[in-house]
């Protein structure tokens, strides 16, 4: 009987197949569970943002996650030695290290006040009306690094059109959405939100000056009563005298003969936008591009009334009254009306 070869003899402790390599050191699932850039998405972009950035940075984005990952793998994702990191907190902390701490504070106070829709602009401004002295680039850098990120953008989707049961007005604005004072346009327009329970219709009239939502109002059906108790609440708030333009689309329910016997009483012009053009409504489908971004697909109603409730306190509390717009110079619509009253 032949002998086998030192090749062919298996070794010792091994049955008959060859031996697995020794698992690398640091490579088991503890040092996955231990390494940063390894623990997801948005760990790894922070980290890479990080890298670009001084050593002082570096060593704070370690103490802010060391409750989170080993301090020897940030130190190594960082490119940092661990002597050297914690040299850096066992020294008295800088004035300008105080000052940004400080204002990472708020930044991050304020992107929770603000529903995560603020993008670096208009986070600055903000600050800036609040009294903070810092420049743009110190705030986009502070957000870069600690991962402060705007809510993403989905693609909006127009509410459906509907059937006209009488001929369309003129179009009146021709995409001059540029008014001196409040009262002088609205823009009108629907759209729909998802439910568990079905749709929620939303109508809203805004005022073309300020931006503000000055008429609303929420239905299980689309039916004419939606538009009409819009239309009324704007008429019992603002008052306004004869000669205002009403601006919508085509829809059926802003050509109804009750619809138009409001606006006749009341003394408004009423204009539409092309068919099926929604640029001559661009400022209403902004709006509800804002909601649906902000609001809307972030959350999961369980019940018409749930986003009801949710909707009036985005439009009165939020949308109105804080929220900063770029048209409006970074101030709300409230405020920019009162900045018209005192002029």
């Amino acid at each position: 009987m032949a002998r086998a070869t030192p090749a062919q003899r298996p070794r010792r402790g091994v049955s008959g197949s060859r031996a697995a390599p020794r698992p690398r050191r640091g490579a088991g699932p503890s040092a996955t569970r231990e390494c940063p850039i390894a623990g997801g998405e948005h760990d790894f972009k922070k980290s890479r943002a990080v890298l670009r950035e001084g050593i002082g940075v570096r060593y704070q984005f370690i103490a802010d996650h060391q409750r989170e990952h080993r301090v020897g793998a940030l130190c190594r994702a960082l490119q940092v030695s661990t002597s050297g990191f914690y040299g850096w907190t066992h020294r008295p902390e800088s004035g300008r290290a105080q000052a940004n701490r400080q204002l990472l504070g708020r930044i991050r106070a304020l992107h929770a006040e603000a529903r995560e829709a603020y993008g670096i602009i208009k986070t600055w401004r903000a600050l800036k009306a609040e009294g903070l002295r810092c420049g743009r680039n110190r705030v986009a850098r502070l957000r870069r690094v600690h991962g402060i990120e705007t809510r993403r953008m989905r693609r909006f989707r127009l509410a459906y059109a509907a059937r006209q049961s009488a001929p369309p007005a003129a179009n009146l604005l021709e995409r001059d959405f540029h008014v001196d004072a409040p009262d002088r346009v609205w823009v009108a327009d629907i759209t729909f939100i998802p439910t568990r329970e079905g749709w929620l219709h939303l109508a809203v009239l805004l005022d073309l000056y300020s931006r503000r939502v000055v008429g609303w109002a929420m239905h299980e059906k689309q039916n004419r009563q939606l538009a009409t108790e819009a239309l009324v609440m704007a008429l019992e708030r603002r008052q306004p005298t004869a000669g205002l333009i009403h601006h919508s689309d085509q829809g059926m329910l802003y050509a109804t003969a009750s619809y138009r016997q409001i606006l006749t009483a009341h003394g408004l012009i009423p204009s539409m936008s092309r068919k099926g053009d929604c640029y001559d409504n661009a400022v209403a489908e902004s709006f509800f591009s804002g909601l649906k971004n902000e609001l809307i697909w972030h959350r999961d109603f369980r019940t018409r009334e749930e986003a009801r409730s949710a909707i009036f306190e985005w439009i009165e509390v939020f949308y109105n009254r804080q929220r900063l717009h770029q048209t409006l110079e970074y101030v709300s619509p409230a405020h920019y009306e009162e900045q018209a009253d005192v002029a």
